[in-house]
């Protein structure tokens, strides 16, 4: 089973290395970290990753996971990476999403008609590619699965492992690596949070989220008229 993560600069590496935890456990599984070149990555954080193969030389992928984060918003316009993620989801069994990823598959014009997921702050950006933004931290529709912001995808992941090679493997997996939350705040979600929290959350990033917002309105442009949705929606300008 080959799967491969999407790779590139100031993605947030727990978009990635979250499920890489989860999904390289898989028995029979080769996992690919996928970018333009070879040369180490730095996140967001400054964690620095090292790709694994090309999109020249990366084999078709029966899973292709797209993480997201700040970097995100310079592959909305990334032609490169828009084919490569189409020329890959052309074959794959599973094309999914972690965070803000679902942006970027969005912009590839691979989630219009499907239900889809992402960070809270970016999740109504998603109809402008003509999906169905769903308050869940783990969507499910068809092929497709995203998973919520950051943390989510472990969750994700372990759904992800449940579809692909069967429950057993999931709680296996789950009991290996010890995923059991037990948070010691709930104010992981505006559901939990308080409303000062949020509305001081949504200030402090609201011009990134225009930057974002913007990005996406110019992505879901360029789409086919096929892949575009038949209602404009824009999303408040929130980050994640």
């Amino acid at each position: 089973m080959n799967i491969g993560f999407l790779l590139f600069p100031r993605l947030t590496q727990l978009d990635l290395t979250g499920p890489y935890e989860v999904l390289s456990r898989v028995r029979s599984a080769k996992v690919h970290l996928v970018w333009k070149y070879t040369d180490p990555i730095e996140s967001d954080r400054g964690l620095v990753l090292q790709p694994t193969t090309t999109f020249f030389d990366c084999p078709p992928l029966d899973i292709i996971c797209v993480p997201g984060g700040p970097g995100q918003v310079d592959l909305m316009d990334d032609s490169e990476t828009l084919e490569f993620l189409r020329a890959q989801a052309a074959h794959a069994k599973w094309i999914t999403s972690v965070c803000t990823g679902s942006l970027i598959l969005g912009a590839a014009g691979l989630l219009t008609g499907y239900q889809a997921t992402s960070h809270w702050a970016s999740r109504d950006q998603l109809s402008l590619f003509g999906a169905e933004p769903v308050d869940s931290r783990v969507v499910v529709d068809r092929n497709r699965i995203t998973g919520a912001g950051v943390t989510a995808g472990i969750d994700f992941a372990l759904q992800l492992v449940a579809q692909a090679a069967g429950e057993a493997a999931a709680h296996e997996i789950q009991l290996a690596i010890e995923y059991e939350p037990s948070p010691p705040f709930w104010s992981g979600s505006p559901q939990h949070a308080s409303a000062d929290l949020v509305a001081d959350a949504r200030q402090k990033m609201s011009l990134f989220m225009a930057k974002r917002l913007a990005a996406s309105q110019q992505a879901a442009a360029r789409l086919p008229a096929a892949n575009k949705p038949t209602d404009s929606t824009e999303a408040e300008p929130w980050l994640d």
